[in-house]
């Protein structure tokens, strides 16, 4: 899209009056006496209500730097000015990237995109060497979150044998968290030299990356207690340390279908069976989601293969240097970046590829 289209949408795309509107509603609706008569509704609300109010600001902002962009195309069209059209060219080259991460926002609109996200992590077979892949990915989604400005809470955490990672559980507290995310759901491959082998060979390593919305507690999903099989356990944290001495941590099993869940992060044991069974909750929503997005696919005619041979992405540490998504076909050459959380592009790559 070029910058003379961009600049047309500030009546549309960027119409203040109707978020004026709703800042206005949320206000009022904040000063009522009986606003605070349910605390986690008005919590939900306040949150909401954020988001909208940042929204607002971020527009009025956009709108005055598409003003200052037309004042200097005006100005340069009255006389020609070499530092005047690199200062607009500069300006440009910014309000394009503004447009472009607005459009981005504008593809989350599944439900549930702007829902936080429960992310689990499991190494494949290989011992130590998974492990630590799956300690590296842990790293790299902690720095996505923390450049995004969202919070990351450690749900479960079971340590390596030797170092890395058995299994991971956190849930990533931001607006739009799940909608980014939902581009990590999928087995992850790492080749690079082994810092393990003392022959300095080369290995190939998985990891299962799972993403899943934390559901409200307005949504309703059932759960028997007769299918649930509840174990407790002492909580420990990365390195292995005990985090309390009782058993506070708890893991939950569905029976009929066989899906795990467990959360130590909190100090009481209620509190853990209380995470636990949001998030068997929200496993138990998505599997219900990907059955029927299997149904429909069978009467398309597709086939959807799901397995540790269909990983979603590569990231090649040697003889070369590259990250490449193969669903979208978006690769970069420099690995460093990605792994310090630089995840963006696959994410902006992932959602416009959806909408084809």
């Amino acid at each position: 899209m070029s910058f003379q289209q961009k600049s047309q949408i500030s009546g549309g795309l960027f119409d203040l009056e109707i978020l004026e509107e709703q800042v206005a509603e949320i206000d009022y609706q904040m000063s009522e006496p009986e606003f605070w008569d349910n605390p986690e509704e008005a919590q939900a609300f306040i949150e909401n209500s954020n988001q909208v109010k940042a929204t607002y600001e971020s527009f009025k902002a956009i709108e005055k730097q598409l003003e200052e962009l037309l004042e200097l195309q005006e100005m340069l069209q009255e006389e020609e000015d070499a530092e005047l059209q690199t200062e607009l060219e500069q300006y440009i080259q910014a309000f394009n990237q503004t447009i472009e991460a607005y459009e981005l926002t504008q593809l989350l609109s599944e439900p549930y995109d702007k829902s936080n996200a429960i992310i689990e992590l499991h190494p494949g077979a290989g011992g130590t060497e998974s492990q630590d892949w799956g300690s590296m990915l842990l790293r790299m989604y902690q720095r996505w979150a923390d450049k995004k400005g969202f919070k990351v809470e450690t749900l479960d955490y079971l340590a390596g044998d030797e170092a890395g990672i058995k299994s991971v559980t956190l849930l990533i507290k931001g607006y739009n968290a799940y909608g980014y995310l939902k581009s990590e759901k999928g087995v992850h491959r790492l080749v690079r030299i082994s810092p393990f082998d003392s022959n300095s060979r080369r290995h190939t390593s998985f990891c299962s990356v799972d993403v899943m919305p934390e559901l409200s507690d307005n949504i309703e999903i059932e759960i028997k207690t007769d299918d649930l099989k509840v174990d407790t356990y002492r909580a420990s944290g990365a390195g292995g340390q005990h985090v309390n001495k009782t058993e506070s941590a708890v893991r939950i099993t569905h029976i009929p279908t066989g899906v795990i869940v467990a959360s130590q992060a909190q100090r009481s044991q209620l509190k853990n069976r209380e995470q636990a069974m949001s998030m068997l909750k929200s496993k138990l929503y998505q599997l219900e989601i990907e059955k029927k997005e299997q149904e429909a696919a069978e009467l398309r005619g597709e086939q959807m293969e799901i397995g540790w041979g269909s990983q979603i992405r590569s990231y090649v540490f040697h003889p070369y240097s590259m990250v490449k998504d193969h669903r979208t076909h978006f690769e970069v050459g420099n690995t460093d970046p990605v792994m310090d959380g630089d995840l963006d592009g696959f994410i902006d790559a992932y959602l416009r590829w959806k909408q084809i």
